[in-house]
C-alpha cells in the first residue's frame, strides 16, 4: 500500500509525542504498536526524523510516512497492514540518540543522520555483519563493554556464526595481551628501565651501581620521565 491509501485515517491515529524524552522509550511504544489491529496506526512526534524506528516498525507489520512540519518537528505516521509478532529478530536500536536533542536539537538531527549513514547507507562496502564486529572490537578497545555486548548480540542475530566470534575473542586476547605488550609496553621507557636492571645484574653490578645508573638515565633529566 501507499501513503495515499491510508492518508485519510491518520487523523484517528494515537499521537505519541517523544520530544524531550530521554532514554529508551521504544519498549513502551512497541507494546502499544503490537496491540493495534490491522487498519490502525500511531503518530510519533520527534525533534528529528525517527529513522531508527522505521525498520523496527516494518518488522511489526507497519508502513510509515514522515512529514516535517517545522525545523525541529517531525511527524511519523505508522499504519498497520499486517499483524507480525516480535519473534526476537528485531534488533536493538540506538536509544542513546534521544539524548542528543536534549543538548541541542540540531545535534540530535546530525547524530541520527550520521547513524543512518553509517549503518544503513547502501554505499557502504563492508558487509553489515563485518561492521558490527569491527564496532564490537573498537568498543572493547575504548572500554565500552555495554556497547560491545550490544554489537555482539546484533551480530549473532544477523547470522554471524559463533566460530567467527571465537576468532574475534582470540584477536582480542592477542591485541589486548601480547599485541599490546609488544607494541606499547615493550618499546616504553618503563620496559627500558626494567631491561637495564636485568642487563646490569648480568654484568655483576651491585644494587648501588645500578641505582645510580637508573637515576642518571631514567630520572628527572630524561624527558620521558620528568614532570613538566
Amino acid at each position: 500500500m501507499s501513503f495515499a491509501d491510508w492518508k485519510d485515517k491518520t487523523a484517528g491515529f494515537k499521537k505519541i509525542d517523544v520530544r524531550g524524552v530521554a532514554g529508551n522509550f521504544f519498549p513502551g511504544l512497541k507494546k502499544q504498536a503490537m496491540e493495534l489491529p490491522v487498519g490502525a496506526g500511531l503518530e510519533v512526534v520527534q525533534t528529528f526524523e525517527p529513522i531508527p524506528l522505521y525498520a523496527v516498525m516494518e518488522q511489526l507489520g507497519f508502513e510509515y510516512h514522515t512529514v516535517q512540519s517545522a525545523e525541529s518537528e517531525f511527524h511519523a505516521y505508522f499504519y498497520r497492514t499486517a499483524v507480525k509478532e516480535d519473534d526476537g529478530s528485531i534488533p536493538m536500536r540506538p536509544a542513546a540518540l534521544t539524548n542528543f536533542p536534549l543538548i541541542d536539537e540540531e545535534l540530535g538531527r546530525i547524530a541520527v543522520n550520521f547513524w543512518d549513514l553509517t549503518w544503513n547507507d547502501e554505499k557502504r562496502s563492508l558487509p553489515y555483519e563485518t561492521r558490527l564486529l569491527l564496532s564490537l572490537t573498537n568498543a572493547v578497545g575504548a572500554g565500552r563493554m555495554r556497547q560491545a555486548c550490544r554489537e555482539l548480540v546484533k551480530a549473532y542475530a544477523h547470522g554471524v556464526d559463533s566460530a567467527a566470534l571465537d576468532d574475534v575473542f582470540e584477536l582480542l586476547a592477542w591485541n589486548q595481551g601480547i599485541g599490546f605488550f609488544s607494541s606499547e609496553i615493550g618499546p616504553s621507557t618503563l620496559f627500558k628501565a626494567y631491561k637495564t636492571i636485568k642487563q646490569q645484574e648480568k654484568l655483576g653490578k651491585d644494587r648501588e651501581e645500578i641505582k645510580a645508573f637508573l637515576m642518571a638515565n631514567f630520572g628527572e633529566k630524561n624527558p620521558d620521565i620528568a614532570v613538566q
